[in-house]
């Protein structure tokens, strides 16, 4: 079996949160910092992850990404990634981290059969990283993808907002951090949601600037595998890392979509800026776990998928904030 909507777009990449809390006060998702809602404890169990993934292996899926919040505030992480990367059809397990913990769990997480680590770093001057983030932690941060580059994960890459006063200007430090090292740096256009208005009209920056001055530059774009995520990569002669852009503002952004989210709380979200949800938790637990009707399910939902979000027409669905739906 394998997932395909009505446009013929197939999904072979999953995102799992597995909490929507974090630790971290980014000024483009959570600048008050989280504040636990009614349902905040009851997110996936392990055993309804394992379900869940299972689920949608039988489906054709064969890449997990585990999101958050921050995904590491859970205590079995490492249980997680174990659960996720034993299901039977699943080869690519990934992580979107803050890094303030990954210093401490990489090994443990390399261990657990995790392949690949994204690290949220928006600044690598330290008192911009404390005024976006609300920590400062970018030794800490730094250190842990450094240990993931000496374990050897398959793929390290660091994720930037790509804003205009606050990330933009310090493109060339990140040039310079990366000509040694075999990490992609992706610059991700800054999204407006229902809680960052003000700084949407502030700090937004198109894509195309970044990517007209990585042309001139003499970057090129480098060929994408199937299961690659939403960023145009850019590799450039003397240097190890790459450059990525993702600009979901861009003309057919969405033609290429790979991937569905499930939220903590076990709810199938077919766009990160759309509206609505559909639970899939009755069908996860041991007791009442039927493979064929949770593939009916997700097969009847995802006739709801729309051919792309309306962000350029000013409308982010029903998206508060990016923690929310991992991002």
């Amino acid at each position: 079996m394998s997932l395909q909507d009505s446009l013929g777009r197939s999904f072979q990449y999953l995102r799992v949160s597995v909490t929507d809390a974090c630790n971290y006060k980014c000024t483009y998702c959570l600048p008050n910092g989280y504040k636990p809602g009614a349902f905040s404890n009851s997110v996936l169990s392990l055993e309804e992850i394992k379900n869940l993934v299972k689920g949608f292996a039988s489906l054709g899926v064969f890449k997990v990404r585990i999101t958050g919040g921050e995904p590491t505030l859970r205590k079995d992480i490492v249980d997680i990634v174990s659960a996720v990367r034993s299901q039977k059809g699943i080869t690519q397990v990934a992580l979107t981290t803050n890094g303030w913990r990954l210093e401490k769990i990489a090994q443990p997480l390399f261990d657990a059969g995790l392949t690949a680590v994204n690290v949220s770093v928006d600044s690598l001057d330290e008192d911009t990283f404390l005024r976006l983030t609300g920590r400062n932690e970018l030794k800490t941060v730094l250190a842990g993808i450094n240990k993931c580059l000496q374990l050897g994960f398959s793929r390290v890459k660091i994720n930037a907002v790509l804003m205009k006063k606050s990330t933009f200007p310090q493109f060339s430090f990140f040039q310079d951090w990366i000509r040694d090292k075999p990490v992609a740096v992706r610059f991700i256009e800054l999204m407006k949601t229902l809680e960052n208005e003000t700084l949407f009209a502030e700090e937004h920056l198109s894509g195309s600037v970044l990517h007209n001055l990585l042309l001139e530059q003499k970057w090129s774009v480098a060929p994408r595998a199937i299961a690659d995520g939403p960023a145009v990569e850019y590799v450039r002669a003397g240097s190890m890392g790459r450059i990525g852009l993702i600009a979901p503002y861009s003309k057919d952004f969405c033609a290429g979509c790979n991937r569905l989210r499930v939220t903590s709380r076990g709810e199938l979200r077919l766009c990160l800026f759309g509206v609505g949800k559909q639970s899939l938790r009755h069908l996860l637990r041991d007791e009442t776990y039927d493979e064929r009707q949770f593939q009916a399910c997700v097969f009847e939902s995802l006739k709801l998928k729309l051919p792309a979000h309306f962000l350029s027409q000013n409308d982010s669905g029903d998206t508060s904030n990016l923690s929310v739906y991992g991002g």
